[in-house]
């Protein structure tokens, strides 16, 4: 009978969607705001602890302590308590796989005899979900055979796991960036001008252009964020794409075109905090690196996260530099780097470009 109340209540709301489309509600809460959903016994144990080291983790490339998500501990003892959880937007619900309370019941309702077993047998734990019970959902069930053999699965897949809900939070930070509002004028000129583009937000001013130097700025007075584009051409080989010259391309841009209001200052790498360069993958040919950290102004009192991503198109022998960095001291920054993780990812190469000089160079014009 207990098992019977979590599952009739599934099997009465997809019943009532239509065939002709989804009309259920949006999620609730935060893009980086976690519902974890657990038995309060559980509370200070293994899992929990293991959660925090994942999903929880203080990100050390930010200027002030800020977890990777924002955690939220919830139990549940009725239908009510679960119709609540089951609106948000982020939901992880765990439990070993034959605990006799209610989130464990719950996830032995959801998952199949067959994957039942699997777990049993431990050769799964992790079952992401989509939107299975409001539209724009992500949901995640952990489960394994106790709480210390979970709490070390969840550990090992560190990676996977919380790399998934990130790239749904890029996704998600993209269509809130711009849902307001884009400058696709300055995304066509881009591509016209240079054979690359940024999507771009609404009220981003262009401050700087050279022949390779694109800067644009936002300036507010609690919130002045710029980007800082640059490209070169004719780079045959890329092997030499590295920590060390990222991070030493970027300050020689930064000394050069991002300088402070007094004398002799510039905006460096804080090279005594954590600064974390990761290659990552896209859907194009374009190898990819992304680089976060934290700046600070030389001869100031200033300082602030950055953003970048290095990308190097091999169709067309390019190195684009792109940069997005924030000066907010009475803001929180968690968000505003989860905004240009994902601007940074909107980044596109024409890969049929030409340079001037490689036309020169064909037809010996």
């Amino acid at each position: 009978m207990r098992l019977l109340r979590f599952i009739l209540p599934l099997i009465l709301l997809f019943t009532a969607i239509s065939c002709n489309g989804d009309y259920r509600p949006i999620s609730i809460g935060g893009i980086d705001e976690v519902i974890v959903v657990m038995d309060s016994t559980l509370y200070g144990g293994q899992t929990e602890l293991a959660i925090e080291d994942t999903f929880g983790r203080y990100m050390k490339t930010l200027p002030g302590p800020e977890p990777i998500f924002k955690l939220i501990y919830r139990d549940f003892n009725s239908n009510s308590e679960l119709d609540e959880i089951q609106k948000y937007k982020n939901i992880i619900f765990v439990s070993p796989i034959d605990d006799e309370t209610n989130v464990g019941s719950l996830i032995r309702a959801i998952l199949s005899e067959e994957i039942e077993n699997r777990v049993r047998s431990g050769d799964s734990f992790a079952f992401p979900l989509r939107d299975r019970w409001v539209k724009d959902q992500w949901t995640l069930l952990l489960t394994s055979n106790s709480d210390e053999e979970l709490a070390q699965k969840i550990l090992n897949s560190e990676k996977s796991l919380v790399g998934s809900l990130l790239d749904l939070e890029f996704e998600r930070r993209t269509h809130e960036i711009f849902e307001r509002g884009e400058q696709v004028a300055i995304s066509d000129s881009l591509w016209q001008e240079y054979g690359w583009s940024i999507r771009m937000q609404h009220d981003y001013v262009q401050t700087v252009e050279t022949e390779n130097v694109v800067i644009f700025r936002r300036y507010l007075p609690e919130n002045n964020r710029w980007i800082m584009t640059w490209w070169q051409e004719g780079v045959e080989d890329p092997g030499f794409i590295d920590y060390e010259w990222i991070n030493a391309t970027r300050d020689s841009l930064l000394e050069k075109y991002l300088r402070g209001e007094r004398e002799e200052s510039f905006i460096t790498t804080e090279y005594n905090r954590e600064v974390l360069t990761e290659q990552f993958e896209r859907d194009d040919d374009l190898i990819s690196f992304e680089t976060l950290g934290t700046w600070r102004m030389t001869n100031d009192f200033m300082g602030g996260p950055f953003v970048n991503f290095t990308y190097y198109d091999p169709n067309t022998s390019r190195l684009f530099m792109i940069e997005y960095g924030q000066f907010a001291p009475s803001v929180t920054k968690r968000r505003f780097v989860g905004q240009f993780r994902a601007m940074g990812r909107t980044f596109e190469s024409d890969s049929t470009w030409s340079s001037g000089d490689d036309l020169v160079t064909m037809y010996g014009h």
